[in-house]
């Protein structure tokens, strides 16, 4: 059987990237039971033997405040794994300490991982491991999980450790507090509650999980005697602020001698970069310019045929675009095969349905692919930490505090564990207005449509469309922030606090990890839910309501139908009109099982059918880019692309909006709120785009 060992420590502490080289491509990501917050576990492997390992979400204490605290707390009092690696970040050491102390006092085999020494050794600095080792009570390893150094070394001695029996500790036995600890546990010793040194401490806090595992409550005259001797021994009073000043007064007395400071230290180089990238002027342009860049980058490189950034990301886009001109022989050889049976149900589907509609989608990977590269560098670098403390800034004018944009920033890879996300957010307010919103941080699945249209109307100026639409989705949750604020959320934004990681060079290996997880994703929802979703379409595009088989894509098709029966809601956003508007309203319902629908449904509906020539000239993608440059104008594209930017996501969103939003009438608001945003921004852009176009000729 394999060790399980987990991983604890604060946020930005490099515990993930330690998790990434311990298990490498060996990992999966689900959720902790009855919570939506993220379960990652993989598996290590050596000469030495094997183990299990469990990342336990980011926390700065065992405090019941949040999901991520609890699951931490929870998993290791009631699992008991056989060894805990405390990560803590040598640059920070007095903070991260406070959750070690926390650590210590379980019953749990422990050790503590200094990580980022080799930041430390730039600002010369060090700590001396052998000290901290003997005052903590527990074995201390020097380590920089960026680099790899220390980690097999630290790895051998805990499969030497790990399983080993081991009693808790605490700082407080000693000090000013001393006698009401001793009180708390007695009372918990008696109460037979496991963990009896943690459970004590948090019985000093008046911590409501100790109290109700104790069956007591504030009330009881046996915590009411212990938060006496709190009050009597220091004079903050409060269980909870007095533990917490006497834990600070441990570590600087007792810890922090171990860290050896230099006295020719100065600014470290992340306090000089961020004088220029978080300052209050230049910060906000910067991040702007940056997105733009990435857009450039990403269109100018796959559409304009620059030459190719030698990046990880480029050889993997690179190895895609090879394994695409395999499918497409694959498809011609198909065709051959089937020669026969052309125009017949079976060569319809596949060619026609299948090929047309899921290639379509397959056909954008690379672009993709190539965004998801950039948006994790500069995640990697720790860029995307200081971007929240810029944002916070102006979301607290329309009363949401920087934290929000946490998960908001994380709408623009998906809508869903965004959502999910806001459970970190204090207060019901911001996570309802947050969760408002998170739609319109524009997702990886729509970035598709971004692409078919950039390439097949603007493919002069693709960068700037895409930063342009990109910008609508924040501008217009900003608008509708200050509605709402002023309206139906009124009241001050939380206070934000938030860890600023040291910018370091990102790793080959992390990078390639998280664009694979990204595009792995990606090709798995090609593979199932558009795959069958594309059958269907094709379905319902060459049938009527009789089951008699019509002309490919024509409006007697039961798809055409239903297009036709809401097209005029439509009409007015300049998308809808002429005989074929019913298509793109079709694409517009098909995207709510899937924004990448919204393309795989145009590559059917658009596609007058693929032949082998064409295939083999363009493809599924280039057929559909054609089509597309003559049935849409480049006001109406821009219609099109806001209204599905803004609209009701995939379903997998409004299932995650149900479950965290806990109420049917805001459930209810929201989905009404983000139609007639959609709407309303879709209207004006064909209004004023229309407009500009009259004025121009006039001219």
């Amino acid at each position: 059987m394999s060790l399980r060992i987990a991983l604890a420590g604060n946020p930005n502490s490099g515990k993930t990237t330690l998790f990434n080289i311990l298990t490498g491509s060996r990992a999966h990501v689900g959720n902790w039971p009855g919570v939506t917050v993220d379960r990652r576990e993989g598996t290590y492997k050596s000469k030495k033997g094997e183990a299990n390992i469990i990342d336990l979400p980011g926390i700065y204490s065992l405090s019941p405040y949040t999901p991520e605290e609890v699951v931490a707390r929870n998993y290791i009092i009631d699992e008991k794994p056989d060894m805990v690696i405390n990560i803590v970040d040598a640059t920070n050491l007095e903070r991260n300490l406070y959750l070690t102390t926390q650590l210590l006092e379980l019953d749990c085999p422990l050790i503590v991982a200094l990580n980022m020494t080799d930041l430390l050794e730039k600002e010369k600095n060090s700590i001396d491991a052998s000290l901290l080792e003997k005052r903590l009570g527990v074995p201390v390893f020097s380590i920089s999980a960026l680099r790899g150094t220390g980690v097999k070394e630290m790895m051998e001695g805990i499969m030497k450790l790990a399983g080993q029996n081991r009693q808790g500790n605490t700082v407080l036995k000693d000090g000013p507090l001393a006698d009401a600890f001793l009180a708390a546990l007695k009372i918990v010793e008696e109460k037979k509650l496991s963990n009896p040194v943690f459970h004590a401490v948090k019985l000093l806090e008046n911590d409501s999980l100790t109290l109700e595992a104790a069956g007591l409550t504030e009330e009881s005259h046996e915590v009411a005697t212990v938060q006496k001797l709190v009050a009597k021994a220091n004079e903050l009073g409060d269980g909870e602020a007095a533990v917490a000043d006497e834990r600070y007064k441990s570590i600087a007395k007792k810890f922090v001698p171990a860290l050896k400071k230099s006295s020719q230290a100065g600014l470290n180089t992340s306090d000089k970069v961020d004088k220029v990238l978080t300052n209050r002027i230049l910060g906000l342009p910067i991040f702007l310019g940056l997105m733009w860049l990435v857009f450039h980058l990403t269109f100018g490189e796959f559409l304009f045929g620059i030459e190719p950034i030698p990046t990880p990301g480029t050889l993997l886009v690179m190895g895609i675009e090879w394994l695409f001109d395999w499918v497409n022989e694959g498809a011609l050889w198909l065709m051959d095969v089937m020669g026969a049976a052309e125009g017949s149900l079976t060569y319809g589907l596949i060619i026609d349905g299948v090929f047309a509609g899921v290639g379509a989608v397959l056909g954008f990977l690379p672009l993709v692919v190539i965004l998801f590269f950039f948006l994790s560098l500069l995640e990697e670098t720790g860029y995307m930490a200081r971007v929240a403390f810029i944002m916070d800034r102006m979301l607290r004018r329309f009363g949401l505090s920087g934290k929000a944009f946490v998960p908001m920033l994380m709408g623009f890879g998906c809508s869903v564990p965004a959502i999910m996300g806001v459970r970190t957010l204090e207060n019901d307010r911001d996570r309802k207005l947050t969760m408002m919103l998170i739609p319109w941080m524009s997702c990886g699945a729509k970035f598709p449509i971004y692409g078919v249209f950039a390439a097949a109307l603007f493919e002069e100026n693709a960068d700037l469309m895409t930063f342009g639409l990109y910008l609508i989705g924040i501008v217009t949750a900003v608008l509708a922030g200050v509605i709402l604020k002023k309206t139906v959320f009124k009241g001050d934004a939380a206070p934000f606090i938030m860890e600023m990681p040291a910018y370091h060079r990102p790793r080959a290996k992390g990078l390639f990890l998280q664009v694979w997880d990204k595009a792995k994703g990606y090709l798995v929802r090609a593979g199932t839910v558009i795959l069958a979703s594309t059958i269907v379409i094709w379905f319902l595009a060459n049938f009527s309501f009789s089951l008699r088989m019509v002309e490919a894509n024509s409006a007697e098709s039961i798809l055409g139908v239903l297009g036709n029966g809401i097209r005029f809601f439509f009409i007015p956003l300049g998308f809808a009109s002429g005989p074929d508007g019913w298509k793109a309203v079709v694409a517009i319902l098909t995207g709510l099982v899937a924004k990448e629908m919204v393309v795989s449904t145009m590559g059917v509906l658009y596609n007058p059918g693929i032949q082998g020539d064409a295939l083999e000239d363009e493809g599924a993608q280039a057929a559909l880019i054609a089509s597309i440059s003559a049935s849409f104008t480049p006001v109406a594209a821009l219609a099109f692309m806001a209204f599905n930017l803004l609209s009701v996501p995939c379903m997998a969103a409004v299932g995650a909006l149900r479950s965290e939003m806990r109420s049917r009438k805001w459930f209810w608001f929201t989905i009404l709120l983000w139609i007639a945003a959609a709407w309303i921004v879709s209207f004006a852009i064909n209004i004023i785009g229309t407009g500009l176009n009259s004025i121009f000729h006039w001219f």
